[in-house]
């Protein structure tokens, strides 16, 4: 099978699960705009974004370096997936923890919280400038130039698996919360990689529902990063509500293209993502 196939039926498998449990096409609390920006920021970076941020990287490095093409080719597969896991998945874990601490980060990330539900709908939806600036996509495509490509094939069908699974609705580790003899196992899956519970948390609409942890599980692939940083919030249990609390609503065209597109209802000084106000009446739903 074309490795190029692989991650989109990943995806298409979640999809078919979400359909079959009747939470795919439609979400609570969605907005008719939501399906929209989805569809495009989904298209856009698996279509355009990624594939050309990958290229221009390999290319720029070949005019920098022309010497180091294939140099860490003959690195252990070990060392491989080391160098992978830093330059590309704590680079995405600060990225992701800066997104949520600069304004104008927030302001092109803020889009993948504006959908008020989990769903693998959401996993690509953000502003489209969002993944352009992304650091941990331009260090991959200088690793693959290094020669680490061989690997990066492997590598990113795992990320993927795991991010569509922390995100999906399709909550896979609810027998691991609910048998006991399961939570062994789980205490370690929960601070190694994301999953639904822990993801779901950064995803919680209200700062006073304790399984809320809007600023921090920011990892992607690794947990583990959270968890080294200080951001780990772990509860095994789910928010009653997602999306953003207190900030004004946003239009389609402004989550996709903010700041060239803005509403007059959420200009830039409202996109700072301060602490959401304990004032919520979270505890009474």
């Amino acid at each position: 099978m074309d490795y190029k196939l692989i991650i989109p039926l990943i995806f298409l498998g979640f999809a078919l699960a979400e359909i079959i449990s009747s939470r795919f096409f439609s979400q609570p609390h969605e907005d008719k705009g939501d399906k929209w920006v989805e569809i495009i920021s989904t298209l856009m970076l698996t279509g355009v974004t990624q594939p050309f941020i990958l290229i221009s990287a390999m290319y720029l490095a070949e005019q920098v370096a022309p010497t180091y093409a294939g140099s860490l080719a003959e690195l252990t597969i070990g060392f491989k997936i080391l160098i992978l896991l830093i330059g590309d998945d704590m680079m995405q874990y600060w990225w992701h923890r800066a997104s949520h601490t600069f304004p104008f980060l927030y302001g092109l990330h803020r889009a993948h919280h504006n959908g008020n539900y989990m769903s693998i709908r959401i996993v690509y939806r953000n502003n489209i400038l969002y993944y352009s600036l992304m650091p941990s996509l331009w260090i991959s495509g200088v690793l693959i130039y290094l020669g680490l490509g061989d690997i990066y094939i492997y590598y990113v069908v795992l990320k993927m698996s795991v991010i569509f699974g922390a995100h999906s609705n399709v909550r896979w580790d609810k027998p691991f919360i609910e048998h006991a003899w399961l939570s062994p196992i789980y205490w370690v899956l929960e601070r190694t990689i994301s999953t639904p519970a822990t993801h779901a948390a950064h995803h919680g609409k209200y700062a006073d529902d304790p399984a809320t942890n809007y600023k921090g599980n920011f990892g992607n692939l690794l947990f583990f990063w959270d968890i080294l940083f200080g951001t780990a919030k772990i509860t095994r249990t789910y928010p009653i509500e997602y999306g953003v609390e207190n900030l004004a609503p946003m239009s389609a065209k402004a989550q996709l293209l903010w700041p060239i597109l803005q509403d007059e209802t959420s200009p830039a000084e409202e996109i700072t993502p301060a602490e959401p106000m304990k004032t919520s009446n979270a505890a009474a739903k």
